[in-house]
């Protein structure tokens, strides 16, 4: 009997496919045996290509005139699907052959954390916790750039990770404060000897580069050396991590790093990092008011990370 077929169209953000992928896991379980197809935006595209029961992921480069749902459509209109998950709310599902349709809409925004509001809308019994599916390339490309960094150094060498990035506006920390709380962090007796790993993408130089100047011959520099799952396994080597509202910052929580979350004018109740060890500094602790991340000082950070370490580590 053939294998049943899932098509399951996800984001183009990075942070958004993280709080989504348990999907994967629970698809298994409502379609046991089924072959996914995901759809997905190309900067998290690798996050799939070693998910559980995944055999196809396509790429979804916008277009103008929704050009590109245009293209998925005629990639998966051929297929009678068991089910087609449509995290984006679009139109496609209804376009299909399908048994089942799970489509997202405006009315699951009730105000719940992201990763519950994906699990009542798959209708799972227990919440759908992210998930990042590593492989042997990932983890070789990351110890390719970190391995000769420790060698060079040699040292006990615990890694703080470091996404001072986040490509929306009003997201990112001052680089200039990036640089001079690594420089306190380097004067604390509980970070003796650790190294300071800046991860981020292509076009994240500039704001990592205070960090990692700071940092000498502590540095570690991730930033633009390779996908996003060579990423994930760079952070799967740190023991503390700290980042801006980020795809990377939930890449970290869900894999269990401790891992510390800045937020500015977003919604940290609905975007914080998952997980028992995770905490978030915010410029405004108090839920439904804003202020910006400027307003987050150095001296917040610094003992935010502080409580971190004493939480997880102490």
């Amino acid at each position: 009997m053939p294998a049943k077929k899932v098509l399951f169209v996800t984001s183009n953000r990075i942070g958004d496919c993280v709080i989504s992928s348990g999907v994967i896991r629970e698809i298994a379980r409502q379609v046991p045996g089924a072959e996914i197809t995901v759809a997905c935006g190309r900067p998290p595209a690798p996050f799939f290509r070693s998910a559980p029961g995944v055999e196809r992921v396509i790429v979804l480069d916008k277009k103008k005139a929704a050009g590109h749902w245009v293209d998925l459509w005629k990639q998966v209109v051929g297929t009678h699907w068991a089910m087609v998950i449509d995290i984006r709310g679009s139109a496609l599902a209804w376009l299909l052959r399908a048994d089942r349709r799970v489509v997202y809409s405006r009315k699951w925004e009730t105000g719940l954390p992201k990763v519950e509001m994906v699990t009542r809308l798959m209708g799972a019994a227990e919440p759908l916790e992210p998930e990042i599916f590593l492989d042997d390339k990932a983890r070789a490309e990351a110890a390719a750039v970190i391995d000769p960094r420790l060698a060079a150094r040699p040292g006990p060498g615990p890694i703080l990770a470091l996404a001072p990035i986040a490509h929306q506006p009003g997201k990112s920390w001052p680089a200039d404060r990036w640089g001079e709380l690594v420089g306190r962090l380097m004067e604390e007796p509980r970070f003796a000897g650790w190294r300071f790993m800046a991860v981020g993408g292509p076009g994240d130089h500039a704001p990592a580069a205070p960090a990692l100047e700071t940092a000498g011959d502590r540095a570690i520099d991730f930033v633009g050396k390779g996908d996003i799952l060579a990423s994930a396994a760079a952070i799967d080597r740190a023991t503390l991590f700290l980042g801006n509202d980020s795809g990377l910052m939930h890449v970290s929580a869900a894999l269990g790093r401790p891992t510390l979350g800045l937020f500015g004018p977003t919604e940290w109740w609905l975007y914080g990092p998952r997980g028992p060890r995770t905490a978030i500094a915010a410029s405004n602790p108090v839920r439904g008011e804003f202020a910006p991340i400027e307003a987050l000082t150095v001296d917040r950070v610094f003992e935010a990370v502080l409580a971190l370490y004493d939480a997880h580590l102490g």
